[in-house]
């Protein structure tokens, strides 16, 4: 059995537990996601099943995207994913996977795509300290300060924290525990943060820890 699906973050909130504590929770509407094909070892090499999410029109997607859809005899999904498993035989194309895969208690990882903050400077992409506040340091005091190089190596190592693009990065946060899943409305609420931005797609599996 299967336990993974693609979902969209709705945002956080918190709930309380019978004893009066408060648990922060991010909730993720969770499919349903319909089985659009089944991957075999024979067939494919390795056994897996694409599904997928959000429901689109047909003229959002490309003809050689829209005929996956119609050779399956699914509605149009803007997200398509693929998840590995050992047996697929269980699954028949065009069944869903709903959010009551996962139940209370469950340990997962969530993956998703982290918030974009552009080109950033090395104090906010690295958290690095400024320069000094005095004189002689000018006219900036947000420079990564000196390379340190000299005739040798006559160069700047790579792998150095420099400016540069900060986020949209794939992002994987293991071992996040499931507190709560409403089948009826689609959403699994996870206890703390998961990566992206509210209303960004993130895929939700069984951990591997």
């Amino acid at each position: 059995m299967i336990k993974a699906i693609i979902g969209r973050k709705a945002g956080m909130t918190q709930i309380f537990t019978a004893d009066g504590k408060v648990i922060p929770v991010t909730v993720i509407e969770a499919g349903p996601c319909p089985v659009v094909q089944i991957k075999t070892v024979e067939k494919d090499g390795y056994a897996a099943l694409k599904v997928g999410f959000d429901k689109t029109s047909e003229k959002a997607l490309t003809k050689p995207q829209l005929g996956q859809f119609k050779k399956a005899g699914v509605e149009p999904c803007k997200v398509l994913k693929e998840f590995r498993l050992d047996d697929p035989s269980a699954y028949a194309v065009g069944s869903e996977i709903k959010a009551d895969v996962f139940a209370a208690g469950d340990r997962v990882d969530v993956h998703g795509v982290t918030k974009g903050h552009g080109y950033s400077g090395v104090i906010k992409r690295w958290n690095q300290h400024r320069l000094k506040e005095t004189h002689g340091v000018g006219p900036v005091h947000r420079e990564p300060g000196s390379m340190g190089a000299n005739s040798s190596p006559s160069r700047v190592f790579k792998n150095k924290h420099l400016a540069g693009q900060y986020g949209c990065e794939n992002v994987t946060v293991q071992n996040l525990e499931v507190v709560r899943v409403d089948a009826e409305r689609n959403c699994i609420l996870i206890k703390g943060s998961v990566p992206g931005p509210d209303g960004s797609v993130v895929t939700i599996n069984d951990t591997v820890k």
